[in-house]
């Protein structure tokens, strides 16, 4: 679209998710050097000209981008503009969701109107004390910017984790203003047998797993690859919680391959359900895909999806005044 296309469109407010392959952590990190960049500074580059600015704007990306050249440029523009804005790293855990999906997000609006809340030149993490919601609110002391990073020192005590891990999951599970799993489940049970982990994956990924029960308060990032990719994907549930985890992956490596399965089976590990994570994703009860979505199609969508109640929440912060 030209600058011609863009003022006749006279649009208020611009909400955007640049493509995130320029900027996770596991990627290339080519920046504003990767072709896919290419559309989002096409919108830099004309918001300037625009003769009717948008009053506000959202932005939508994965950690990493808060320190790319893109973001330097995103920033460059907007005080050009004379743009109002404030930066945040946030994840669901903070509105008591127990789900860690943590993303950069940027809010701005244009003058002369100013934000409900005190801004900071810094990055926010998590919302601002004052507009979060009573009931959902966690404190700010969560360790939200490493919630998903693996840290790499200390013993290891069962499966593939070290003893600052397991503390670090008890105290997720210890946070009470956020709620349990078991408040996003499908209580309907039937066909769940499709969900369960095949033998072959628990066999190869059993000590890799993030293996979580009903009654945690945690869940890893879900990504487009869950229920194809077992490693970093997102946690799967224990169903039979009568079994203690502990108990189950103790010398579990010096048993022979049959033991080890008839073991790990008695945990019952599914993967969680389309639906469940639709559920923790924020999206409402009505929601349904159509009927010739697969499965894995389903969960490739969600992965690529946001977090409905984090992104409504900014949308408020953005508007209020």
């Amino acid at each position: 679209m030209t600058l011609q296309d863009f003022d006749k469109l006279n649009f208020d407010v611009i909400l955007m998710s640049p493509p995130c392959q320029p900027f996770t952590r596991i990627g290339l990190q080519g920046d504003v050097a990767d072709p896919r960049t290419k559309s989002f500074l096409y919108i830099l580059e004309l918001l300037p000209r625009l003769s009717k600015r948008p009053c506000f704007i959202l932005l939508e990306n994965v950690k990493g981008f808060e320190t790319s050249a893109a973001r330097d440029a995103l920033l460059k523009t907007l005080r050009e503009c004379d743009y109002s804005f404030q930066e945040f790293l946030i994840s669901p855990t903070s509105l008591g969701i127990p789900n860690s999906r943590l993303r950069y997000f940027l809010i701005a609006k244009r003058p002369p109107g100013s934000f409900s809340f005190q801004t900071s030149a810094e990055i926010m993490e998590g919302f601002p004390m004052s507009e979060s919601p009573d009931s959902l609110t966690v404190p700010h002391n969560n360790p939200t910017s490493s919630e998903c990073e693996r840290e790499k020192s200390g013993t290891i005590i069962f499966k593939m984790e070290t003893e600052q891990e397991l503390e670090r999951k008890r105290m997720q599970d210890s946070q009470e203003t956020v709620r349990r799993l078991q408040d996003f489940l499908q209580e309907d049970e039937q066909d769940m047998d499709q969900y369960l982990l095949p033998p072959k994956t628990l066999l190869r990924y059993a000590l890799l797993m993030d293996v979580v029960q009903p009654s945690f308060r945690r869940s890893v990032c879900f990504t487009k690859g869950y229920g194809h990719y077992v490693e970093g994907t997102g946690s799967v549930l224990q169903s039979c919680v009568d079994v203690e985890l502990e108990s189950v992956f103790k010398n579990l490596e010096q048993l022979s391959e049959a033991d080890k399965l008839k073991q790990l089976l008695q945990l019952k590990l599914r993967y969680f359900t389309p639906r469940e994570i639709a559920n923790l994703m924020g999206f409402p009860a009505d929601f349904t895909f159509p009927k010739h979505i697969s499965v894995k199609q389903q969960y490739r969508v969600l992965g690529n999806s946001l977090n409905v109640h984090v992104v409504s929440h900014l949308i408020r912060l953005m508007i209020s005044k």
